[in-house]
């Protein structure tokens, strides 16, 4: 069996090297095979200095989903990044694509960081209701300040390489695309005196800065006072300046195991994975891909798909030929549809309410508000179903493939329907819905009523809420 996580040595360079694709996810074979390899770094006579680099087009961009929910496996990655810190051979870490979550935690625990052009850096945990688990809370702030890790922090906001630069995130950006030749470069610079790697842990802690953890605190209360990760947040990121690491870790880990206990870090999760694969029609087979569309009539729509065709490959033109596959036809277009095509009719959700009274092979739904819209099959199979569907996809068009009927209609007259209580409105329809059949899946439910109808995302979406109410577990 394979390692994710290797060793070899350039010259008087250690490299480790990791490898799990797609997205080197860290996953416990990771942990682990980083704890062996700096250990084999070290054991090794020869190299004077370890470089951390990661192929594939990324460097760390997480924890590995596939451990969502399941009991933690050793070595979790605060041990892993305590070996990092605790290495008597500073590891140089070469960052490129993204290093989020974990990812950056892993970058932070190393002596020396240099990312690639392009790079972006991001301790997004929060989105999930959660807190950074790995150190992230203490080391930040001890390389870039407590307003810079409060900016970070409470928003899950990505930071380009220059900007990481500038608060002092990283130490250098490289010129070249190539992360094994930046960390060697880099890694020489360290053998030579030209840089000096340090302990993040072992910087002094960050000035206390009540002002800003105040102006936070406030922001939050105005913006979103119903979330509860964002203020563990600002709690753990205050206490980096309150004691020594070791302390500021405790309270770290106090918070983060309060945040997985809470119900809003289930529902945010589950609102995660009903938007992983959305479009994915069940039981398709393989269909051909759609290259040439017509679009009939006039829609504000037209113009964003225009302006992805190019770099998706796919031909959009406004009258149909004898080369068109599929012809998207706005309301009250004049111009037929050919026989040959695929015809989707394009409508708002009041107008898909009456789905049965449509002549097309299917229903593109786009709300007047939102950033999801909806493809219900009407008489077009599986697989010409998911041919749309992957086509609108590639054309930057996030939407939910469903069949039959409207779940967006549904639930948007549900939810203007009762203006006193539109959440719950929209709990009751998600059950009749999922009783109906017209979802793939129950979770593609929730995701539209989260995307374009504002139902709370940390609550997981209408038709979760309603279940656990139903069983006894709000």
């Amino acid at each position: 069996m394979t390692t994710p996580v290797t060793y070899q040595r350039h010259d008087d360079i250690g490299v480790i090297v990791i490898d799990n694709p797609p997205v080197n996810a860290l996953g416990q074979a990771v942990r682990q095979g980083l704890v062996e390899a700096i250990a084999q770094g070290n054991e090794d006579p020869e190299a004077r200095v370890l470089v951390l680099v990661a192929r594939g087009r990324t460097f760390i961009a997480g924890a590995d989903i596939r451990e969502f929910g399941k009991p933690p496996q050793a070595p979790i990655l605060p041990d892993v990044i305590r070996h990092q810190e605790a290495s008597a051979k500073p590891i140089v870490a070469v960052l490129h694509g993204t290093a989020l979550g974990g990812g950056l935690e892993v970058a932070l625990g190393c002596q020396l960081r240099v990312a690639l052009p392009g790079t972006r850096v991001g301790l997004p945990e929060v989105k999930l209701g959660l807190l950074p688990g790995a150190g992230g809370t203490q080391r930040l702030p001890r390389l870039a300040g407590i307003a810079a890790a409060l900016d970070l922090i409470t928003s899950g906001r990505f930071a380009a390489a220059d900007e990481a630069l500038e608060l002092g995130i990283v130490d250098a950006l490289a010129d070249t695309n190539d992360p094994l030749e930046a960390g060697l470069a880099a890694a020489r610079d360290v053998l030579a005196g030209k840089r000096s790697p340090r302990v993040t842990g072992e910087l002094p802690p960050p000035a206390a800065d009540p002002v800003a953890i105040e102006r936070y605190r406030a922001r939050l209360e105005q913006e979103v006072p119903e979330l509860y990760s964002p203020f563990r947040c600002i709690e753990a990121i205050a206490a980096s300046s309150e004691g020594s690491l070791a302390e500021g870790l405790r309270r770290e880990r106090e918070l983060f195991l309060a945040c997985m206990d809470s119900p809003q870090r289930a529902g945010l999760i589950h609102a995660f994975f009903a938007a992983r694969a959305p479009h994915k029609v069940p039981d398709a087979s393989d269909a051909p891909a759609l290259t040439r569309l017509a679009l009939l009539g006039e829609h504000p729509l037209f113009a964003q798909l225009k302006g992805k065709a190019e770099r998706a490959g796919i031909d959009l033109s406004d009258n149909p030929d004898a080369n068109a596959q599929a012809c998207l036809a706005a309301p009250g277009s004049a111009t037929p549809c050919p026989a040959p095509c695929l015809h989707i009719a394009l409508l708002s959700p009041a107008e898909a309410e009456a789905l049965d009274a449509i002549d097309a092979d299917l229903a593109l739904v786009v709300p007047e508000e939102g950033n999801m819209a909806e493809l219900v099959t009407l008489r077009a199979d599986a697989g010409q179903q998911q041919a749309v569907a992957n086509a609108l996809k590639a054309l930057r068009l996030a939407i939910v493939a469903s069949r039959q009927g409207s779940l967006l209609a549904t639930l948007a007259k549900a939810a203007h329907g009762d203006a006193a209580n539109p959440q719950a409105a929209m709990e009751a329809a998600s059950l009749m819905l999922a009783e109906r059949g017209w979802a793939y899946r129950d979770s593609d439910i929730d995701l539209l009523a989260i995307e374009d109808l504002g139902y709370p995302r940390h609550l997981g979406g209408p038709h979760r809420q309603a279940c656990h109410t139903a069983g006894g577990d709000a």
